[in-house]
């Protein structure tokens, strides 16, 4: 699959995207309670187009270990003023809504969304596969083992990506059953993994070009880099960039970020040593 068709926007992936991460919570892991304010909101994914953002991924429910569940009342309510503003100002920019929940994502994508991002491949929410089929929006389908308040209690694996491929598969097939073309894959990094599993699937990240679907990579300031390296989630953005680079050689579409500026860098480097390659 070499693109998606985003409410019109064809997104080509013959070189990588860019999706920019707004939360707009007040407990997210890195950045909670720094945008959940319209302005601050604005400003931010203002910076983010000027650095070269390609897809905005809008969260209003924290997903972190821990935390908190929202109603699709709640999460709607933060969400709603500020994706109308964004829309205002930035009509043309491509907006993801990262959500599990089927109401919040149909009450965005006609709003003015284009792309549903979902943690849980509709497991907590089976009426998402009836948004999806219904909008026909692309769908980012990611793997979580449990749900977010649990999902880091001891989780264990016999083989951590033979299980999340056989996930991946299971939900495409459900997905191709309803008529849904445009989807993307998320191995989980980060979601009811421990450490070790996390970097086995991140050095088997090419295995799941088999599903012939775009890959996108969620792994920006997370705690598989700053716990392993003991320092803190603020001190982890040269790490990040660094496994950013690698999982591009691996066959990465798409990288999630907190940090666009240095995302585009490395996406930059990556282009020129794969030309004199």
């Amino acid at each position: 699959m070499k693109s998606i068709n985003a409410n019109g926007h064809i997104i080509s992936f013959e070189e990588p995207k860019i999706m920019g991460i707004l939360n707009v919570t007040p407990d997210s892991f890195y950045d909670g309670n720094k945008f959940n304010a319209v302005d601050a909101a604005i400003l931010q994914v203002s910076k983010m187009i000027t650095e070269g953002v390609d897809i905005l991924d809008i969260g209003a429910a924290s997903s972190r270990p821990g935390a908190e569940t929202l109603t699709a009342e709640e999460e709607i309510s933060r969400l709603k003023p500020i994706l109308s503003e964004i829309k205002n100002q930035f009509p043309e920019l491509i907006i993801s809504v990262d959500t599990y929940l089927s109401k919040v994502a149909y009450f965005a994508i006609n709003n003015g969304a284009q792309i549903i991002n979902d943690i849980s491949a509709f497991e907590i929410d089976s009426k998402m596969l009836d948004v999806v089929e219904e909008t026909q929006a692309p769908y980012v389908l990611m793997h979580m083992k449990g749900q977010p308040r649990t999902m880091q209690a001891n989780p264990s694996y016999e083989s951590v990506t033979e299980e999340v491929l056989k996930f991946c598969i299971k939900k495409i097939e459900q997905l191709k059953a309803r008529s849904v073309k445009d989807y993307i894959v998320d191995p989980g990094f980060g979601f009811g993994k421990s450490i070790d599993d996390n970097y086995k699937l991140f050095m088997n990240l090419e295995v799941f070009k088999l599903l012939e679907a775009p890959i996108l990579v969620g792994i920006s300031r997370k705690s598989m880099i700053y716990k392993l390296l003991g320092i803190t989630a603020k001190e982890s953005l040269s790490a990040t960039s660094a496994l950013h680079l690698q999982s591009l050689f691996m066959g990465a579409n798409i990288l999630r970020v907190h940090d666009v500026k240095e995302a585009k860098q490395t996406i930059d480097l990556y282009k020129m040593l794969v030309k004199h390659n």
